[in-house]
């Protein structure tokens, strides 16, 4: 690979898929404690803001995971997967972390 597609993956990497994957995290952990209070007006500001970005994972996954007990644990089941996708991608062993620093293991 060459030099200039290093620096085009380093600034994805860094400045696209890293916030965009921590936000998505941080939207769903918000969503488990907006599970906390039912009556929330989810769709109003400033809560629409985490309800419109995480509705679209959240519905589809409810119909395959029913709640349990009248929980609904389906922004955990994302938390988990887009953690599992942050390690995978930019973990210390990531697929992204080692593309990134190849050129500086082989001399």
């Amino acid at each position: 690979m060459n030099v200039a597609g290093l620096g085009d993956l380093a600034f994805w990497t860094n400045w696209v898929i890293t916030p965009v994957v921590a936000l998505l995290i941080l939207a769903f952990v918000l969503r488990i404690v907006l599970t906390w209070y039912p009556q929330a007006p989810v769709k109003q500001l400033p809560l629409a803001l985490i309800y419109l970005p995480t509705e679209p994972f959240l519905a589809p996954t409810r119909r395959l995971v029913p709640p349990l007990g009248g929980v609904d644990m389906t922004p955990v089941i994302w938390v988990a997967i887009f953690s599992l996708i942050r390690e995978i991608l930019l973990g210390q062993q990531g697929i992204l972390t080692l593309l990134l620093h190849a050129p500086e293991r082989l001399g």
